[in-house]
């Protein structure tokens, strides 16, 4: 019986463990207009025009560093208007990766300082900086994009604004009908 294998991350660059060696190892991911137009389906986003992250990669004893710095230009569709607009992400990163291992879950202990974001495993001595950049940039892109007609277009459809939906704006139109 044939195993069924996930599909292959749109933007991917696969680092062995041991090409990583003791110094730091720096370099540039960018995706090309194929990873981009694949990534645009995945993310449900008009259109992604570049993305381009610059990083370091440093091996430790038990993890490997991942830090940098996401550069992209995008369309999201406004969450309001459903208009696509442009969005210029700069996203730093700060990712630790950590072998995967097989004991249960909650046995060990990652120790994390506050500065530290994300922890990735990975298994048979590879990495994917690619994927990481990927979900990187996912995540951060606003979950409820509004463009720059939002506004005008919530007004023109009855919509109330978040001061106005809030527990404060139902308090203040309480306050209204007593007063």
């Amino acid at each position: 019986m044939k195993e069924s294998s996930s599909p292959a991350p749109e933007l991917s660059l696969i680092i062995k463990h041991s090409d990583i060696g003791g110094a730091p190892v720096t370099g540039q991911i960018t995706a090309d207009e194929t990873q981009r137009e694949a990534l645009a389906v995945r993310f449900d986003l008009p259109s992604i025009e570049s993305i381009t992250a610059d990083y370091r990669l440093e091996a430790k004893t038990d993890e490997i560093i991942f830090t940098g710095v996401i550069l992209s230009d995008l369309h999201q569709a406004c969450a309001i208007s459903g208009q696509p607009f442009d969005v210029h992400v700069e996203e730093e990163f700060n990712i630790i990766f950590v072998e995967k291992t097989d004991s249960p879950t909650g046995e060990e202990e990652i120790e994390l300082a506050s500065e530290d974001c994300d922890v990735i495993e990975y298994q048979a001595a590879q990495i994917d900086l690619g994927e990481a950049i990927a979900q990187t940039l996912y995540l951060a892109l606003d979950p409820y994009p509004r463009g720059p007609d939002a506004d005008i277009m919530a007004e023109k459809n009855g919509l109330k604004s978040e001061e106005e939906a809030g527990p404060f704006g139902a308090l203040a139109a309480l306050k209204d009908k007593l007063g």
